[in-house]
Order: structure tokens, then sequence, then C-alpha cells
């Protein structure tokens, strides 16, 4: 359970250099205690287990493995049925509760969840310790005030509320109906991302947001704290580069919410400046200590962070990196395994999707309808791949669906706002939720207001307002398009008079590109979906696998796949490409890799495709 259990208040790995278990990567301290593994488990489908009492005793006569969702076989429950309400339950022993270094020092008691579909009650020693609504962002509860001193072990409780039929949570790629049919897969109920324990001091570090400002040498942070506010207390925050310091500020902790700018002179040189930015082909990385420090000197709690120099934005219709044109060779990625389903089946099983999406040729992955795992982010950026941030979709327009999402996608940028490798963010996918946003004010009104909000947590990235069509406020101008003929895709994207009636008209799917609104005609162009060829490769050959074109063998399908990507990339409108898709997974059998991550063809044939010239 114990991941560092030294004594020293801070790590001497730093945090860029981590072994990508730590759940938080961005916010790290040295003592944790994770509670993946076997928990009590039951389904509660007559939802009587309040009623009954369930969150003052362990539940159910079933064990399940968290963080495996219970439709997942890695759970141990592999139950893909409609259960709208389920229940956990773990005992929290003296041994973790130190690990997690509960002690003088840091007496107060964090249960942190980094994902639990769709709403959670959680109970500690049946002391309510609050509810969270979002299925893929993370929360926190403070349970020291509900810990019994005097007992062998605490007893938590979970409660997760997942309504399958309700279209109005967001849920990305999760069916509504019993068995996965076209492009939907099973349901992720209830846990499905790390729970750990963590202890901190009264006053302590809650976030932290980096932000970097490239022509003036310095990075901005802003840190939140939790606890009551010391007058007399100080931030102090030092960046450094292998063991060399940069920059280094202190700051009055006159209030919860502190802004400051860390100088990093030495990089007013250009040359200097340059050898530190981050990009896929050189990721980069500086570390960051920030200490908050009483008033006589002494360490009232510190964490290690990194952060990564980069800036990002559109001009000229060109997608821009660190101030240059950048061509953006894509994947969609799902992020679905089949043992384990939305959850990854390792911490490990991140780094190794991260190293295969880059030893395929992709310099970016589209994370498709899914608020990834942080950990997946922190490999994206200590390995570089550009990351494109999507929101998981509602499949309903109204006040509830509006409210839901605009709370979750809030949790979501903010979660994510310190990594490098995000470079655009996607509210919206294929008008799904806003189905008659053409005609609908409203709906118009709700993705361009999703944008505006985008922008106003972080206006540091471009927004794609609803990716492939229909855009209202988009600073990239998205296409999906799964043509198979690379003659009649060089056609269409392989001049500057067909990219203009393509903005101005209907796209391939019979949708307008651009509705009224404020997105630029003028925007860097993307072709974010297209391929999508079905080959199966799997010895039994599913009756239901499915793409949007096929391919009878692996000549064949290498022979497609070379001529759609050719076409793409030898296009002069376009400033790049998602290829769908990744994996095999479930019934799409469109992956340049199966289920199980096996290419389908060798990774070099797939790796000159995708890098051929532009």
């Amino acid at each position: 359970m114990l991941r560092n259990d030294g004594d020293d208040a801070s790590s001497s790995v730093p945090a860029s250099r981590g072994d990508g278990c730590y759940p938080r990567p961005q916010v790290v301290r040295p003592r944790w205690a994770d509670l993946s593994g076997p928990w009590g488990f039951c389904h509660d489908d007559d939802d009587e287990g309040q009623a009954r009492g369930w969150s003052r005793r362990p539940v159910g006569d079933r064990t399940i493995t968290v963080p495996f969702p219970p439709e997942s076989p890695a759970s141990g429950i592999a139950d893909t049925g409609f259960h709208p309400v389920v229940w956990y339950s773990r005992a929290l022993t003296v041994d973790e509760l130190r690990d997690a270094g509960l002690g003088p020092d840091a007496p107060r008691l964090l249960v942190h969840f980094g994902a639990v579909d769709y709403r959670a009650k959680v109970w500690l020693n049946g002391v309510l310790l609050g509810e969270h609504e979002g299925g893929h962002t993370p929360f926190t509860f403070d349970a020291t005030d509900a810990v019994d001193d005097d007992a062998a072990e605490q007893l938590l409780v979970v409660r997760a509320e997942d309504d399958p039929h309700d279209v109005t949570q967001p849920r990305g790629k999760q069916d509504w109906q019993l068995d996965p049919h076209v492009i939907w897969y099973h349901r992720t109920t209830g846990i499905w991302q790390t729970v750990w324990l963590e202890a901190v001091p009264r006053t302590s570090i809650r976030t932290l947001g980096w932000t970097s400002d490239l022509p003036a040498a310095a990075v901005d942070l802003a840190l939140e704290l939790r606890g009551p506010v010391t007058a007399s207390a100080v931030v102090e925050v030092v960046v450094a580069h292998d063991g060399a310091e940069l920059g280094r500020v202190t700051v009055p902790a006159a209030s919860r919410t502190i802004t400051t700018r860390v100088h990093l002179v030495a990089q007013r040189n250009g040359q200097a400046y340059e050898r530190l930015l981050w990009s896929p082909e050189s990721p980069v990385l500086l570390d960051a200590t920030v200490r908050l420090v009483g008033p006589a000197g002494e360490v009232l709690d510190l964490v290690d962070s990194y952060l990564g120099l980069r800036s990002v934005d559109v001009s000229d219709g060109a997608f821009r990196l660190n101030d240059r044109p950048y061509y953006v060779r894509s994947v969609l990625e799902q992020g679905y395994w089949p043992e384990s389903h939305l959850a990854a089946p390792s911490p490990g099983a991140l780094r190794d999707e991260v190293e295969l999406i880059k030893s395929l040729g992709f310099n970016a992955a589209r994370v498709h309808q899914k608020i990834e795992d942080p950990r997946f982010l922190f490999w994206a950026d200590r390995l570089g791949l550009l990351v494109w941030g999507e929101m998981a979709g509602a499949f309903e327009f109204s006040p509830l669906a509006v409210a839901r999402f605009a709370s979750e996608w809030t949790e979501a940028v903010r979660r994510d706002v310190s990594h490098p490798c995000i470079v655009t963010w996607v509210p919206m996918n294929e008008s799904w939720g806003v189905q008659h946003i053409a005609r609908d004010p409203a709906q118009r009104a709700f993705a361009r207001s999703m944008a505006d909000l985008t922008r106003a947590l972080d206006p540091s990235r471009p927004v794609i307002s609803n990716d492939g069509w229909e855009h209202v406020s988009s600073d990239i101008i998205s296409v999906h398009d799964y043509e198979a003929s690379p003659a009649v895709m060089a056609e269409r994207y392989g001049s500057a008079t067909a990219r203009e009636d393509l903005v101005s008209g209907h796209g391939p799917a019979g949708r307008r590109i651009l509705l009224p609104g404020d997105t630029d005609p003028g925007s860097p162009l993307m072709l974010t979906e297209f391929g999508g060829i079905r080959y199966d490769t799997s010895a039994e050959g599913a009756d239901d696998a499915w793409g949007y074109s096929s391919a009878g063998s692996a000549e064949q399908f290498a022979s497609q796949l070379r001529g759609l990507l050719g076409a793409v990339i030898a296009s002069s409108s376009l400033a790049g490409f998602c290829y769908t898709q990744l994996t095999d997974t479930r019934q799409e059998a469109n992956g340049l890799v199966d289920a199980r991550r096996r290419p389908k063809v060798p990774i070099e044939v797939i790796r000159a495709a995708v890098q051929a010239q532009t």
C-alpha cells in the first residue's frame, strides 16, 4: 500500500520522474495508501440499502477488485446487466492510516476518489462524509472527524448510483441498451479509478495550476489552500531542471487562493529558452517544489510538482506549438480494455498505451468521449504526446443535462489544466446531446456557452465547440469523413477551392460544417475522424464486428491505410488529422491494433504511412 514511507517531508524522486503509480501526478506527497484490491460489494436493484442501514456495516457477500467496474471481468463480478445502484465497503487498518502519513504533523485524513460513475455517497464508520455527482472527475472528502481512535479498523462504505437509462448524464460511449450496439460499449458503474488515503496538515496545499508565459520567460501558478489560513505564513515556490534552480518566489499566504509568477531569469537568453521548451520531439519537464512555511520558518506543508514550458495557438490557418506551425498526426484513443473496460488494467498499461501510440508514428491522441486517468496524461507529458481533452457526451438536451454537463466539464478542465500534453479542448462531439443544433437557438447557445466556459477556465488553448461538424465557436474547424476512396479524399481536401466549398457548405455526413456563430472560416482545418477500416484479426471473428470500410487481408489493410493516409497528408488544406482508431474496441474491429494491443500489420508499415511527408 505504501508508495514512499520515508520520514522526509519531500520525495527524493522529482515529480516528473515518478513511476506512474501516484494517482495525482502534479501534486505529489511522499506518503499515501492505495486502496485498490478486494472490497465488499453488492447490487441494490431495489434501492433499499440506505433504508436498511447498509452505510453502517460491511455490505454484500461478494468481493470486487477495485478500481475495476463491476461490468468488467477484472472486477471479479463481470455482470453487464442493468444495475442502477451498487454498494462497496472496505475496512481501513491502523497500518494503512499510518502508511497514509496520519500523525501529529499530518492530522487530517483525506479520502480521494479518482472517478465514481455517476453519483456517489461515502461514509466512514456510519458518518456521511459527502456526496459527489459526475462520473469522470475526482473528489475528496475529509474523514478526520469520523475516525474512531479506539477502533482497530475504520469502515469505509460507498454507494454509487448510475441509472443506465438516464441520457442526461454525461456517459460517452457507455450504452443505454442492455447489450453494446454500433459504437457504444458496456457501461461503467461505480468506482473505476483509484481510491486512496492521504494525511495532510491542518492547513495544506490543495491544488496547483501552472501556465507558461514564454515571451516573459516566466510561469504562473494559481494555488488553492485547504484549512485555516495563517496570516503570517508564506508560500515558497522553486522551479528547477535537472536539479538546477531556474527561479523562485515567496508570497504571503494571505488567502486560500493565491496567484504568483515565477521568473525564470536565465531563460531570457533565447538559446537557453529554446532548450527547455516542451514538445513531442523534446518533452522537457521542469520540476517544482511548493512549500507552505509558518512564521518561525517551519514547513507546514510541502508538495512536489512538474510543468512544461510550451505555448499553443492557431494562426494563419495553422496549428502552432511554441510559435511554430505544427502538423498534427493524431489517433483516436477510446481508452477501453477488454478485461477492465474504461479502467486501465494496471498503471503500467497507461505507459504502454502512450508508448504504443508513439511507436506507430503519431504525435498526438484524441482521447475520445472519456476523461482519461491522470496517469495517462503523466506519461503523455513525460514521453511527449499531444492530447486532445474531450468531454464524455450526454444524449439529451434539457436544463438538467445542461447543468450536469457544465459542472462536470468544469471539474475536468480544472483537473487537467496544468498538463503540457493537453493542447486542445473538445467539449462536444458530433452534436451529441444537441442533435437539433442547426435549427434550435437554445442548443446553439449551449454549445457556444461551453466553448466560452472552456476559454474562461483556460484561455491558453484552442477550443473545438463541436467536433466533426456544426461548429458555432471553434478555434479549429474539424471534419469527420469516413470515405473509403483515397481518390475521393484527395479531391475533397486537395485544393483551396475544395476547402472553401467544404467549410461554407455541408460536410460528408450531410451536416453543415459551420453554423452561425463566431468560428473564423480561415481557422485551421483538420480531419479529426477518418479511416475506420475493419480488419478483424480475432480467431473467433465476431458476428457483430464492423467498421466504416473493410479489408480482407493484412496486405489489403496496409494498402488501404497507405492510400487514405497518403491522400490526407498530401492535402495542403489540412493542418492535421486524427485516424480512427488505435484499438479494436468491443464490436468495432477498425483498430490499427487489436483489443489486446497487437498490431494488425508490422509497426513499421503503420509508422511509414503515418509519417509520410507533408
